[in-house]
């Protein structure tokens, strides 16, 4: 059997070695790159990764739950099903988030002690879907940010700006898990 001349197939690994691709136009390694979804919120744009992403709607001003956390704003229907309702901007400290013709729900699924959870989050403006390679993403700075930084995964730079990429995990916290869980049911 001929040895293969085409330089886009691995060569075989030595005996118990793992197979490394083969350099990709002077790249010497595979580049892992992440879809995310990219909107405003105040001045800064944020990032979740898409495969948390279930939709995006339109905003509803949703129904208030009595003896809920401040950035609980509610609760909407979504095809039948409950779906709390937090406000980013009072989660991260700020003002509550202003209602525009902009403004979206992101409906997200995020995972708590095994379970999972539909939660609508409201935006200022949906921007777009854009690949980020994990080699451009910075850690969260310890200082300066305007949000806890245990909410933040990394920061990337765009287009001349800042996009801070959140673990949705982490900006919800624990007590409003719970709230969610118990508006849901």
């Amino acid at each position: 059997m001929e040895a293969s001349t085409d330089s886009r197939v691995p060569a075989l690994a030595a005996a118990g070695q793992p197979a490394k691709p083969a350099p990709e136009h002077g790249r010497t390694a595979l580049q892992h790159r992440h879809l995310y979804l990219t909107f405003t919120l105040g001045n800064e744009i944020f990032a979740i990764e898409i495969l948390r992403i279930r939709e995006i709607i339109e905003y509803l001003p949703p129904t208030a739950v009595p003896m809920m956390p401040p950035s609980l704003r509610g609760v909407i229907n979504v095809r039948g099903g409950v779906v709390p309702v937090i406000d980013l901007a009072v989660r991260f400290g700020w003002t509550p988030a202003s209602v525009g013709r902009r403004t979206s729900i992101v409906i997200v699924e995020i995972q708590h002690n095994g379970e999972k959870h539909v939660v609508g989050l409201v935006v200022d403006r949906v921007n777009a879907v854009t690949e980020i390679k994990d080699s451009d993403i910075d850690t969260a700075p310890v200082f300066g940010a305007r949000i806890d930084t245990d909410f933040i995964t990394g920061m990337a730079r765009q287009e001349g700006h800042f996009v801070i990429i959140l673990n949705i995990e982490r900006t919800l916290s624990v007590a409003e898990l719970a709230a969610v869980a118990a508006a849901a049911a």
